[in-house]
């Protein structure tokens, strides 16, 4: 999280303007805060940016380069279930609010013939928590954010087993600019793009885990929109 409040420092510095980082302890509270207009600029989910855009006229300015939103479903490593069709009905899910995630990770449960009808399901605030859930017999399978599994130390990853990973390739975070900043969008779509060429810029994209921004088109945002869109029909 402390990349993210550099980041913040230094859109200040190179915007001449004040902005106030503000973390959101569950997406819920995210959502109502966006629809009552106390949003200008923020990082968002796939699954999200599609009521953002369509529905309060943001725009995506940049998103990360090289980084993708996959989901993983993942097993104790001695569970007994080899393949996503192993499982079974009243298998026990541990999951997170992460929208795109859980949508992506009840796709690849089809296989099985599982759906929210014929399994139980918990929701989890983190992934640390989806691992402990595995780990302590609590739950069956678990839905993990690739990115996030990546993450988790050698330890735990290796008491668990990935059955399948996605492999959409196109659905990502972006950050995207609310009505009231738009008169900015060209001076901070130029600025993220040119970030990773600044001495300071690059070391505060090291902060946060990202290499570079890329810039991100209407055409490139509503063709993820409509996946998404798809995807949680």
């Amino acid at each position: 999280m402390s990349g993210w409040f550099y980041f913040n420092t230094w859109l200040q510095r190179n915007l001449g303007t004040d902005i106030h980082l503000e973390l959101f302890d569950s997406f819920d509270e995210q959502r109502e805060q966006i629809r009552a207009g106390k949003i200008d600029l923020i990082y968002a989910n796939p699954y999200d940016a599609s009521m953002l855009v369509r529905e309060q006229g943001f725009k995506a300015v940049a998103r990360p380069a090289g980084t993708r939103d996959e989901a993983v479903v993942v097993v104790p490593a001695n569970s007994s279930v080899e393949s996503v069709e192993d499982l079974m009905a009243g298998s026990r899910l541990a999951t997170t609010a992460d929208p795109d995630v859980h949508t992506i990770g009840m796709i690849m449960l089809e296989p099985a013939d599982l759906d929210s009808s014929n399994i139980s399901q918990r929701e989890y605030d983190t992934y640390i928590l989806v691992a402990k859930a595995l780990l302590r017999g609590e739950a069956d399978v678990g839905f993990f954010l690739k990115q996030g599994f990546d993450e988790l130390s050698d330890l735990i990853k290796g008491q668990m087993r990935v059955l399948v990973s996605s492999q959409i390739s196109v659905v990502h975070h972006a950050l995207l600019v609310g009505p009231s900043l738009q008169d900015r969008f060209d001076d901070l779509s130029r600025m993220l793009v040119d970030m990773h060429t600044d001495e300071k810029g690059a070391g505060v994209l090291e902060s946060m885990g990202l290499s570079r921004w890329e810039a991100m088109s209407v055409e490139q945002t509503e063709f993820m929109i409509d996946l998404i869109d798809t995807l949680t029909i």
